[in-house]
C-alpha cells in the first residue's frame, strides 16, 4: 500500500513551542501523532515530548497491532505520565492533548484516538468524511446549539494528565481507499483553516508536502498566535481522486500579485 506523509512543527508568538509531532512507521504498520502541551500550567512541553516519545516505544516493541494494543499503549502514556507528575512536584499538573492516526498496513485499516483539542481529519475523494469531536467547553456548546459565545476554545475537560484521568477517545476501524488522505494537527492549525479551504487546497497539488505546504501558507498570512503543527498523511494517489482547481479555488491561497 503506497503511504506518503509530510509533517511541520512551528513556533507561532507564543514564549516556547509545546507541540510535538511524531512519525512511526513499518512495512506493516503507522503511527502519526501530534501532542500539544496544555497551556496555563508548567510542564507542558516534558508532557506531549513524554507522551510523544512512550507511545512510538511501546509500538516499536508491541508483537500486536490492533485497536485494542494501541488503546493500552496510550492507556500506558497515560500512566507513565501520571507517575512523572508525582515524582516532580513543579510539574505535578502537566497535561497533554494527543491526536493519533493509527493504520494497518498489510490489511489496509485505519483508526484514529484523541483527547483534547488537537484534531485527526479524514478526506475521502477530496471532501472531509469525518473528523475528530474536540473534548472542549467550546465544542460543547456549539452542539448545544450555541455560536460566538466569547468562550476560550483551550478550556478542556479532557487531555492526557488531567485529574481526574479520562480514557482518549477512539474512532471505529475504518477500511482504506485509494485516494484517502488525513490530517493529524493541533489546534493552532485548524484554528485558523476551514475545512472547505483544507479540501480547495487538496484539489490544487500533486503532492502530500504540497497539501500541507499550501495549508500552511495560508495559515500564516492570517493572524498566526498559537504554535502551528500538522501530519499531513496520503493513501495511494489522492491527487487522481480530486477534482481539477478552478481560479476561485486557487484565490485563497495563491498571493496577489499587488
Amino acid at each position: 500500500m503506497k503511504m506518503m506523509f509530510a509533517s511541520r512543527c512551528q513556533q507561532g508568538m507564543r514564549d516556547e513551542n509545546q507541540d510535538r509531532t511524531g512519525a512511526e512507521l513499518d512495512d506493516q504498520k503507522a503511527c502519526f501523532l501530534v501532542c500539544d502541551g496544555v497551556a496555563g500550567l508548567p510542564g507542558g512541553d516534558m508532557a506531549a515530548q513524554l507522551v510523544r516519545d512512550t507511545l512510538l516505544t511501546q509500538l516499536q516493541h508491541h508483537d500486536t497491532f490492533t485497536p485494542e494494543s494501541t488503546r493500552a499503549a496510550i492507556e500506558h502514556c497515560q500512566q507513565v505520565l501520571i507517575e512523572a507528575q508525582g515524582n516532580n512536584p513543579n510539574v505535578s499538573q502537566m497535561s497533554t492533548t494527543l491526536a493519533a492516526l493509527f493504520i494497518d498496513r498489510e490489511k489496509q485499516l485505519a483508526w484514529w484516538a484523541h483527547a483534547g483539542d488537537s484534531r485527526v481529519y479524514h478526506f475521502r475523494h477530496g471532501v472531509l468524511n469525518q473528523v475528530t469531536r474536540d473534548h472542549s467547553l467550546a465544542q460543547q456548546l456549539r452542539e448545544a446549539g450555541y455560536e460566538n459565545t466569547g468562550i476560550n476554545s483551550n478550556l478542556l475537560y479532557n487531555a492526557l494528565g488531567v485529574d481526574p484521568a479520562r480514557p482518549a477517545t477512539f474512532s471505529e476501524v475504518i477500511t482504506l481507499a485509494d485516494g484517502d488522505a488525513f490530517l493529524v494537527c493541533s489546534d493552532g492549525f485548524w484554528l485558523n483553516l476551514t475545512t472547505h479551504e483544507m479540501e480547495l487546497a487538496l484539489r490544487m497539488v500533486n503532492a502530500c508536502e504540497e497539501w500541507l505546504t499550501l495549508m500552511e501558507q495560508a495559515v500564516n498570512r492570517s493572524v498566526k498566535s498559537d504554535n502551528l503543527s500538522a501530519l499531513a498523511v496520503w493513501i495511494g494517489e489522492p491527487q487522481e481522486a480530486t477534482l481539477l482547481y478552478s481560479q476561485a479555488d486557487a484565490a485563497r491561497f495563491l498571493p496577489s500579485r499587488y
